[in-house]
């Protein structure tokens, strides 16, 4: 998973976590090189001590001694009642002596690390003290996985002529230095451990607390839309990027609350233009045969002709359907623009679409109820409106030419009411599909094409829903469902 995948507060709280991890693993690498520096150190100025010790024993030999102090006699010194081995022995340090050509000469019998004494000197070491510069030359060696300091330095005599070169192994004893260190870092580990437990929980309120804002704000926002009132972020004490940005939320939510307001008027304004204009269309429809009947009936009117009785009739006929064609789209368009009223009657749905469709005597309207009484919530008025609208439209779906038939039924599913309408008839095509419950759409050549959508407004005003299933030259059944208990909008 990647980093930037995950949210601010994992982010945060992984961040702080692995920085204490990684404090604690810096604090440990330093302690271990801090102990190893003075280890170091420390077995450095040891050595340093017991050389200067150890010549002082070396010169005191020398001072002594009856032999003449000379290079060829250096051996026979330090064998003499074995001083090199009491020496050696009083500073606890083996001691090595090589002639000034770097040939093992004499060596004490401590015990020491078996074979690791050179016979022959490396030519560096002589070259380096030869050169003047270093008094002395301390080297790190290691032989049979043992590592070890060794100096080396001048033997001298009372005129500071070189006699012999002095080597002094020292085996590093580290035991103390790592009890030390491991102990050390077993205190540090359980100081780190009790810390890395603080800082994850620490961590996790730290992040929640810094992210808490910015939560707020992503559930307010989360909960914008367009089609409700939305609510102003209201945080208290915050960092000046969070006042920035819920200031700037506030900002677009009152403008967005003004273009919701604009935009919806000029949505219900231009609703009601394009009515006006269908309303107007429909009812120019039947002005122009009426004023054209009118003008026909002045220019032959006469008195005087036998037939003037029948072509009076035949005149007010005309009028009178061209009249009742306008009163239909009157009634259509109020029925629409009324909006339901918001009643909660308690009734049984299957009296009550029985009772829609006792108006309609078609012998081919078959209602067979599923149980006897369905008791829930409506509007009487507003549900016979609606029965009577969809078997209206099936009863115009059907062709004449074909043999109808329509279903009503009533049931309930779970908490709702179901009314189901089904046709025989033409079915819809799949251009008009999407178009059924729009208020001004009608395949019939008569009509404003209201009814449906008034039916879908009803409906969902009392928490329901309207849809429909059909195909092409098969029939169309649709669907009414609402709760039996609702609270009205």
């Amino acid at each position: 998973m990647k980093l930037t995948k995950l949210s601010l507060r994992t982010r945060i709280f992984i961040s702080m976590t692995v920085l204490v991890l990684l404090a604690s693993v810096l604090v440990a690498a330093i302690t271990v090189y801090q102990y190893k520096e003075e280890a170091e150190d420390y077995h450095r100025e040891r050595l340093e001590r017991k050389e200067e010790r150890i010549k002082i024993a070396i010169n005191n030999a020398l001072r002594s001694t009856t032999y003449p102090v000379t290079e060829e006699n250096v051996a026979l010194i330090f064998r003499e009642k074995k001083r090199i081995n009491q020496i050696s022995h009083e500073h606890s340090l083996p001691i090595n002596i090589y002639n000034l050509s770097g040939k093992l000469l004499i060596k004490s019998e401590e015990t020491f690390v078996s074979d690791t004494t050179d016979k022959q000197l490396n030519q560096h070491i002589i070259d380096t003290l030869d050169s003047g510069y270093e008094k002395r030359y301390l080297g790190v060696s290691e032989k049979n996985g043992e590592h070890f300091l060794s100096s080396y330095t001048y033997i001298k005599d009372d005129k500071s002529k070189p006699l012999a070169i002095l080597n002094l192994p020292y085996l590093e004893d580290d035991n103390f230095f790592s009890r030390e260190l491991w102990e050390s870092l077993k205190r540090l580990g359980q100081v780190y451990l009790l810390m890395l437990l603080i800082a994850i929980v620490l961590a996790y309120f730290l992040s929640k607390y810094i992210t808490r804002s910015l939560k707020t704000i992503s559930d307010t926002i989360d909960q914008t839309r367009l089609d409700k009132r939305n609510k102003r972020i209201r945080i208290g004490d915050s960092s000046d990027e969070i006042y920035s940005l819920v200031s700037a939320y506030n900002s677009m939510i009152d403008e967005l609350e003004e273009s919701a307001a604009m935009l919806a008027k000029s949505e219900r304004e231009a609703a009601w233009r394009e009515m006006a204009k269908q309303v107007a269309h429909e009812i120019k429809n039947p002005l122009t045969p009426m004023r054209l009947t009118v003008q026909s009936f002045q220019r032959k009117f006469d008195p005087s002709d036998p037939n003037i009785g029948q072509k009076v009739k035949e005149y007010s006929d005309t009028l009178i359907q061209q009249i009742d064609t306008m009163s239909s789209i009157a009634s259509a368009f109020s029925n629409f623009a009324q909006m339901p009223a918001q009643k909660r009657e308690t009734l049984d749905v299957v009296k009550v679409v029985g009772l829609a469709l006792d108006i309609f005597n078609e012998d081919y309207i078959i209602f067979p109820s599923e149980k006897e009484e369905i008791i829930a919530k409506f509007d009487r008025t507003q549900l016979i409106r609606v029965v009577t609208n969809l078997v209206k439209n099936a009863i115009q779906a059907i062709p004449e030419d074909q043999t109808p038939k329509i279903m009503v039924n009533v049931f309930t599913e779970k908490d709702n009411v179901v009314i189901t309408v089904a046709d025989n008839g033409i079915g819809i095509t799949e251009e008009n599909k999407k178009m059924v419950f729009e208020p001004k759409f009608t395949t019939k050549s008569s009509g404003m094409g209201l009814g449906l959508g008034m039916v879908k407004n009803i409906v969902e005003t009392y928490n329901g829903s309207i849809t429909f299933t059909s195909q092409e030259g098969k029939g169309t059944v649709f669907k009414v469902k609402f709760p039996k208990e609702q609270q009205i909008k």
